[in-house]
């Protein structure tokens, strides 16, 4: 059974408030504060009782985390964006036809071409006829009435596939990078493995219906959380409110956009088979989250799912950047090296999630040797960073040399050598 961050709090929560239970005793912390002692006993007497609660310090409700909200769907998830936490999930393993929300794959490797310079925005596209016949007018999908044979830029066919949701301008793109859409579908199934989304298929570019075509609520959050930190520089389409193409003005079918400022994207998706499907992305004081609700029964009902999720994520959590990667951690003395010092890092970036205001509560431990014998690797790891909450562990990490250290030359570690034996 998959634990939440909150499934967890929860209980911890509850075990918290049963011991202070009555007949329940605890014996009270050495740190606690005591009452004072020089009150007279007749003032004592006639004290009320509840002027006496009231020099008490008020109760600490920063720890208590409700259950997440209940959301009609089949399954959801709520990351967070830069921890990549799952604060809340439900179903999240479960399989689920992903729809439209399969263009998002579409997308990311769209995203890639462009970055790697196989692709460009201004480059010109040849609508197809299994685009055309596939994905546009003379069908009943989303489409972004583009004609047959007509030549449209790269930059057009991405708009009208995420903010319009084009079945025709996803078969361009596919064929404009792949050669065919059936190709184009086992590029993205690698890309799933790259991205460790282990329970995904995908077999065409638009999500149509396809046995090849398969995700969960958790992989589609990390697909979701890998175009916002892999592409920056493109995520801004998703938050375009509407698109015109040849005099047709269509409107971005993801409601929050409208609903909520910090809502800057990502995509809906519908089928008759997925139900009413929304990946959905907000920003609130440096903080952002990702929502995933599979398979609700209307527009409303993912858009009210959504909102319920981001609103309990930002109101009861926060995202707190503990270490850069290349912070120094500690400053380690260096035998038989060409230096006597070396500094020791992460190596990479340690953010994580937790429960809003707790932030100054985490404890830091740091195991390191006193002594690092070279030759030491930039690579290879020579200690550990533990981080820890209400004396529970929430994160260990190993530490690395900033830098390689060579060995010192002959008189060098002789004289280290000496060194060492006298230290012991």
């Amino acid at each position: 059974m998959n634990l939440s961050i909150s499934n967890v709090l929860i209980l911890v929560v509850m075990s918290t408030t049963l011991s202070l239970m009555p007949g329940c005793k605890k014996a009270a912390p050495k740190s606690a504060p005591m009452l004072s002692s020089t009150t007279s006993s007749a003032a004592s007497e006639n004290a009320s009782p509840l002027l006496s609660i009231s020099k008490l310090a008020p109760p600490d409700h920063s720890a208590i985390i409700p259950a997440a909200p209940k959301i009609d769907a089949r399954s959801f998830a709520l990351m967070d964006a830069d921890s990549g936490a799952f604060i809340a999930e439900n179903n999240g393993d479960a399989r689920v036809e992903p729809a439209s929300l399969t263009k998002l794959m579409t997308s990311y490797i769209v995203f890639d071409a462009l970055k790697i310079g196989k692709l460009k925005l201004d480059d010109m596209v040849t609508i197809s006829e299994h685009a055309w016949k596939t994905g546009g007018a003379v069908t009943d999908g989303s489409t972004s009435f583009l004609p047959i044979g007509e030549r449209v830029s790269v930059e057009t066919l991405i708009q009208g596939m995420i903010i319009q949701s084009g079945n025709d301008a996803s078969i361009a793109l596919a064929e404009r990078i792949a050669g065919s859409e059936d190709t184009f579908a086992q590029l993205m199934r690698v890309y799933a493995q790259r991205l460790n989304m282990n329970n995904s298929s995908f077999g065409n570019a638009t999500g149509l219906p396809s046995p090849l075509g398969y995700s969960t609520a958790h992989d589609l959050a990390l697909l979701a959380q890998a175009l916002i930190r892999d592409f920056p520089q493109y995520y801004h389409y998703f938050s375009i409110k509407e698109f015109t193409y040849n005099k047709m003005t269509q409107h971005n079918r993801n409601g929050l956009l409208l609903r909520d400022q910090s809502v800057d994207g990502l995509k809906t998706g519908h089928t008759e088979a997925a139900g009413y499907c929304l990946i959905s992305s907000a920003k609130r004081e440096g903080m952002r989250l990702i929502a995933v609700v599979m398979g609700t029964n209307s527009f409303k009902a993912r858009e009210d799912s959504s909102q319920a999720l981001l609103n309990y994520g930002f109101s009861f959590f926060e995202t707190t950047h503990l270490f850069k990667g290349n912070q120094v951690v500690k400053s380690v003395v260096v035998r038989k090296g060409v230096v006597n010092n070396v500094d020791v890092t992460p190596g990479s970036d340690i953010v994580l999630t937790i429960p809003r205001g707790r932030a100054t509560d985490i404890q830091t431990q740091i195991n390191l040797p006193n002594v690092l014998i070279a030759p030491l690797e930039h690579a290879t790891p020579v200690g550990t960073l533990s981080l820890s909450l209400d004396s529970k562990e929430i994160g260990h990490y190993n530490l690395y040399p900033a830098h390689d250290v060579a060995q010192a030359g002959f008189f060098g570690r002789t004289i280290d050598s000496i060194k060492l034996l006298f230290s012991h």
